[in-house]
């Protein structure tokens, strides 16, 4: 399984904005329109990937933990899916369905969005605090398909709290790692 990081956009970054349709409605929604009040976690993420199939759901789950405490959670998934069908709008709500997710699945059918965030791989994650200032990027915690590490969500949770309790994050950040996000090639 190959293994590709988090390019790790530099922190104060603020969020590009977009527009893109939710695969489970089928509405356009912007960054203004679905951030959070309190932070907004941005998440690269498609149907195939090993590792993102193994955080599934913990990124579920969270959603519903900090739903309630002003954080909205947004999925993205920028894969070129001529080549990669399972990753299709389609496949996506299905997904998405069968995942839990509270959250909106947005597809960036151009890639334009993960190469404004910089996204290199699937799971690539990004908290914003409330004026849409970059606090944390990479992993979500230490656990990978092949480690036998629990998958509990730390490294976010944390960066969510500090948020939530007005606390600078003073932890390492380490960058994700996943598959690279399939670019199409134009």
């Amino acid at each position: 399984m190959a293994s590709t990081p988090s390019n790790m956009l530099p922190l104060e970054t603020k969020a590009p904005s977009f527009t893109l349709t939710d695969t489970v409605s089928g509405n356009n929604y912007s960054l203004e329109s679905i951030k959070g009040l309190k932070a907004t976690v941005i998440m690269f993420i498609c149907n195939h990937c090993p590792f993102v199939k193994h955080i599934n759901s913990e990124i579920s789950q969270m959603a519903k933990d900090y739903k309630s405490k002003g954080v909205n959670f947004i999925a993205i998934s920028s894969n070129d899916v001529e080549n990669y069908p399972q990753d299709s709008p389609e496949m996506m709500k299905k997904n998405a369905i069968e995942q839990g997710f509270i959250f909106p699945y947005l597809y960036d059918k151009s890639q334009e969005v993960a190469k404004a965030y910089k996204a290199a791989c699937t799971p690539d994650f990004y908290v914003f605090n409330q004026d849409l200032k970059l606090v944390y990027r990479g992993q979500l915690d230490d656990s990978r398909p092949e480690n036998n590490l629990p998958v509990n969500g730390k490294d976010i949770r944390h960066a969510l709290n500090c948020i939530l309790e007005n606390k600078e994050n003073t932890n390492t950040q380490k960058p994700s790692i996943g598959c690279n996000i399939k670019w199409r090639k134009d």
